[in-house]
């Protein structure tokens, strides 16, 4: 039998299921208690108005059925029914629906009435005059993103081109995080900012030989921040200056730099800074704290590449989907490498490796206990006799920190010549030093300088130091080998835990350096990593002694880590002799000297001067005039070596500015010789060109043209002209 789904009537019913119980009806309540029950599950606090309407359509209800019970009856009842019917509305909502419509109908006119009204007012402000908005104000802070149990740690500004921002080291559940707070500029405010970025370009002509060489591109962007603050005055009349100054180094940021990333590049504490896609927020390395996540965003991934674009071309490269990898300098020489999706397979990213302003010096190293006074005027007495020094240590560990912090000792008459694969070193502007980096080939495989080539090169160069930022292969290291054994001083970096593994690592592949050239090497500095606590040490001081046709290590110094102290663990029993031989000077003059260096370091501590240039004058002042520095630090009379520091630096500046006013005073009279000095062609000698000569030459300039015309346009696309999209955070 089939199952019957509807009754006889055609009402849809629940059939009974053989061997099922049936399931009890439940009571039927009374009309008045469903609408109060629909009243309180629909209607929270339903208006007076409504239930009155309900009470009237329940009214109808009722009459309604009263009608019907009448089915056969005369025409009493049926015209009562039809009149009732009349009055009875086809759907009951339907009135309500309309009500509410036309009260939010309503309440949208008014709506809109009241953002129009202020926003015309805004308009008005703004548009008005620029001197109603500058009074206003046209800077608007924005506040850094704060959790609601998190602690300010750190906090402090940084300023790029008179633009600034506030930075916040804060501490929540997640741990610590980097907040950057940037005034926003107004809509109208970009307008004309817009107008003067467009109205600098047109006017102004800049070759790509301006934008890629450093010296060139701080000469163009002075020019344009000059330019760009006399048309926002004309623009923006009786603004403050500190909002005048903010103005422009914005625009001086979106014009010639990456945009709000000028902010980390410019901060003193980061090391690192990575973009790791538009998904995630950038990440930085703080010096002091370790990596941190940032409250910067990219949003698009199109802005990435966009800046990766900026990049490769101020440097002649392209990166596309073809030629995904990018690695290039800043011309703040920072190191930036680039890497387009899908390569990258979460997206494009970009990481920055910043070049240090402001590196640490020997000073740096004693005050933090990295090394002692002793070590760092053994150091200063190997470096001044142009003894061979080889700094080892692990990844992190200080190995080029420590190498940069030895450099000041070396004496300003000398040449020296570095070589890095990546621009780390820094040395004091008073140094005779010529720094050359690596290069990586083109797209095509062509153009590539390797580190051998620029040590074999190096040799060429007269150098008195050769400074070597790692040793990793076999070639280099036979190269830097028969360096020393030529006469030249060198100082370089490898990768080992300790002195003897130092000397396993020389003498085995990859690097397979004789054991009879390691007595080249005078000392071996070994530093030292405390992952538990993130310190830096010198690990062990050591010298190479022979030992059956091959070497073994004479440790000096060794750190003792239970006391975090450095302490003297053995006699010398080559390097005091090799500095006697070299020099002609006694046990005696050479512990004086040693001595005589410790003081200095000391005073130089007891004073403040720890940064490289404080450091450098000093050093320069002791191989210039050893006597006057050694009567000032007796008497403690810091302003007498400041005084001499400042005579030894003006005649120095004096020779510079002399020799610039004499190549600035060539170089005009090549440019535009006077109209005196120019002589006319005789008459006689004045001959017609032949036509094919003509179109020849016409051919030519056409060519040299449509040139200036294409480098005009790469430079337009640098500078931001041809941008469709505006940045992400604007």
């Amino acid at each position: 039998m089939g199952i019957d789904f509807f009754n006889k009537r055609g009402e849809a019913q629940m059939p009974e299921m053989p061997g099922l119980p049936k399931l009890p009806s439940l009571p039927k309540s009374s009309d008045e208690e469903t609408v109060k029950e629909v009243k309180s599950v629909l209607f929270k606090k339903p208006d007076d108005e409504f239930i009155k309407r309900h009470e009237k359509s329940h009214k109808i209800k009722e009459e309604v059925k009263k009608s019907q019970k009448i089915k056969r009856g005369a025409g009493k009842g049926h015209k009562i029914k039809r009149k009732k019917l009349k009055h009875m509305p086809r759907k009951l909502p339907k009135k309500s629906r309309r009500e509410i419509k036309k009260e939010m109908k309503k309440l949208g006119h008014e709506i809109k009435k009241k953002k129009r009204n202020e926003h015309g007012k805004e308009k008005e402000l703004e548009a008005n005059s620029a001197k109603a908005f500058v009074k206003k104000g046209s800077l608007v802070k924005i506040a850094p993103e704060k959790s609601k149990n998190s602690e300010k740690v750190e906090g402090y500004r940084l300023e790029v081109d008179g633009a600034y921002a506030d930075v916040e080291l804060r501490k929540d559940e997640e741990g610590l995080t980097y907040h950057l707070s940037i005034p926003e500029i107004s809509t109208v405010t970009s307008i004309f900012l817009d107008e003067i970025r467009n109205e600098l370009i047109s006017a102004t002509t800049v070759s790509m030989k301006e934008l890629t060489d450093p010296t060139l591109f701080y000469r163009i962007k002075r020019r344009f921040l000059e330019d760009s603050r006399k048309l926002l005055k004309e623009k923006l009349p009786h603004t403050e200056k500190a909002v005048e100054d903010f103005l422009v180094g914005t625009l001086m940021q979106e014009m010639l730099g990456l945009g709000k990333i000028e902010y980390l590049i410019s901060d003193p504490n980061l090391e690192e800074i990575v973009i790791p896609s538009a998904k995630e927020p950038i990440r930085i390395y703080f010096k002091k704290y370790g990596w941190l996540i940032t409250n910067i965003r990219i949003d698009r991934e199109d802005e990435i590449v966009n800046y990766a674009n900026i990049i490769s071309r101020r440097i002649g490269r392209q990166i596309t989907v073809l030629n995904p990898l990018l690695d290039a300098h800043l011309v703040t020489g920072d190191r930036i490498n680039a890497v387009l999706y899908p390569v990258s397979t979460k997206g494009n990213t970009i990481t920055i490796r910043k070049f240090a302003r402001d590196p640490f010096t020997m000073i740096d190293m004693i005050t933090g206990k990295t090394c002692n006074l002793e070590v760092a005027a053994l150091l200063w007495l190997a470096i001044e006799y142009e003894m061979n020094v080889l700094i080892s240590g692990g990844t992190g560990s200080g190995k080029t920190s420590f190498l940069n912090a030895c450099m000041p000792f070396i004496p300003p008459n000398q040449r020296i010549i570095s070589i890095e694969d990546t621009r780390e070193l820094m040395l004091p502007e008073f140094l005779y030093w010529a720094p050359l980096v690596t290069r990586t080939p083109n797209p095509e495989g062509k153009g590539e300088v390797s580190m051998l080539d620029l040590l074999v090169n190096s040799l060429r160069m007269r150098p008195d130091r050769i400074v070597l930022g790692e040793m990793r292969k076999q070639q280099e290291a036979m190269v830097l080998f028969e360096a020393m054994h030529t006469g030249h001083s060198v100082y370089s970096t490898v990768h080992a835990d300790s002195a003897a593994e130092t000397i396993s690592r020389l003498v085995n592949p990859p690097l397979n350096v004789p054991p009879n050239l390691l007595k080249s090497v005078n000392l071996n500095v070994v530093m030292f990593r405390d992952r538990r606590m993130n310190k830096r040490r010198v690990l062990q001081v050591a010298e190479f002694e022979a030992d059956k046709g091959g070497a073994k290590a004479n440790i000096l110094y060794r750190l003792i880590p239970d006391r975090d102290e450095i302490v003297k663990h053995a006699e010398s029993s080559r390097f005091f002799e090799d500095v006697t031989r070299n020099t002609g000077m006694s046990d005696v003059e050479v512990n004086e000297a040693l001595k005589e260096k410790m003081r200095i370091l000391e005073w130089m501590i007891k004073n403040g001067l720890r940064s490289l240039e404080e450091m450098g004058r000093v050093t320069n002042l002791y191989y210039r005039n050893k006597e006057l520095l050694m009567k000032a630090i007796q008497q403690n009379n810091k302003n007498l070596v400041m005084k001499q520091v400042k005579k030894e630096e003006e005649k120095a500046n004096k020779i510079i500015a002399i020799e610039r006013e004499d190549k600035f005073v060539l170089a005009e009279e090549k440019k535009e010789m006077p109209a005196e000095g120019k002589k006319e062609m005789p008459a006689e000698e004045k001959k017609e060109m032949p036509a094919e000569e003509k179109k020849s030459s016409g051919e030519l300039e056409n060519k040299q043209t449509i040139a200036k015309l294409d480098e005009q346009k790469a430079v337009e696309k640098i500078l931001g002209k041809d941008f469709k999209q505006k940045l992400a955070w604007k």
